[in-house]
Order: structure tokens, then sequence, then C-alpha cells
């Protein structure tokens, strides 16, 4: 496909990974850039993938969820315990630490059954083409480190 296009979005967002032997194993927190890279063989009428402001809408609520809440393993022994005391601050992944590229894999899947919801019942304003993928999400942990998942 020879057009891409890329949208970037920051999320302060913490995470605890059980399975870690070091300090990963505590909260901390990161600031994540999330690329969120689409891709056509064609433009549409207007010369464009699409209208980067569609990106917001769809996947802005979902990353706000992220923002400043704390990722963990449904399985961590802590795990009630922040629930009960932060609620919807704390985002449970079932049985798997929330790793940079378990994030990437979830964003990257629930990106593309918001695209597939906006082809389907376009925008009125922003509307999507068939032809557009999702190619990958690219999930920056430091400015230095990012994980990557594609299909």
């Amino acid at each position: 496909m020879p057009y891409r296009i890329c949208k970037m979005i920051e999320v302060e967002n913490g995470h605890l990974l059980s399975k870690h032997p070091d300090k990963c194993r505590f909260p901390h927190g990161h600031t994540r850039k999330v690329e969120l890279i689409f891709e056509a063989d064609s433009l549409d009428d207007r010369e464009m993938v699409f209208d980067f402001k569609l990106i917001s809408r769809m996947i802005g609520d979902f990353l706000e969820t992220y923002d400043h809440a704390l990722c963990m393993n449904t399985d961590d022994p802590k795990f009630d315990f922040f629930k009960e005391a932060y609620g919807d601050r704390i985002i449970g992944f079932d049985g798997e630490d929330p790793t940079t590229e378990v994030m990437a894999r979830t964003i990257y899947l629930h990106t593309k059954a918001s695209l597939t919801h906006f082809v389907k019942q376009p925008d009125t304003e922003y509307p999507v083409r068939p032809n557009v993928k999702v190619a990958k999400i690219r999930v920056w942990e430091t400015t230095s480190s990012w994980a990557e998942y594609a299909e």
C-alpha cells in the first residue's frame, strides 16, 4: 500500500509487571507516545487516506481511559486492592502483564474495530473508505524504547 498516515497521541500512564524479576514489578509510570498508522492503496476524493481529525473521534475516548491510569495483570495478588481503592483508574489485563507489547496489541485491536465501525457507519464530516487499513500501532515506553503490533 503506497499511502500511509500516522497520528501520535501522548498518554501519561502507569503499569506494574507482576512477572518481572526487577523494579518493573512495582508501580511506575511512563509518558507514552502512541503512533496510529493507517494505510490505503489510493487517496479519497479529498486527496487523503482519510482526515486526521477522524483518528481522535475513533480512538480518543479509548486512549483517554489510559491517561493517569494504572494497568495491571488481573492475576496480580494486589489487583483487587488497587481496583477497590482507585476504581476505573485501574485497568485490568486478563491474566497477562500489561507490557508495552500487550498494550500495542490491545490498542491495535480496538483501533481496528473502531475503524470498521466508522466504515460501516460513516462520520458525516470525515468519512473513511473500506480500503483503509490499520497498518500498525507503535507504543513508545520511553524516548528510546517502543513496541509495535500489526497483523
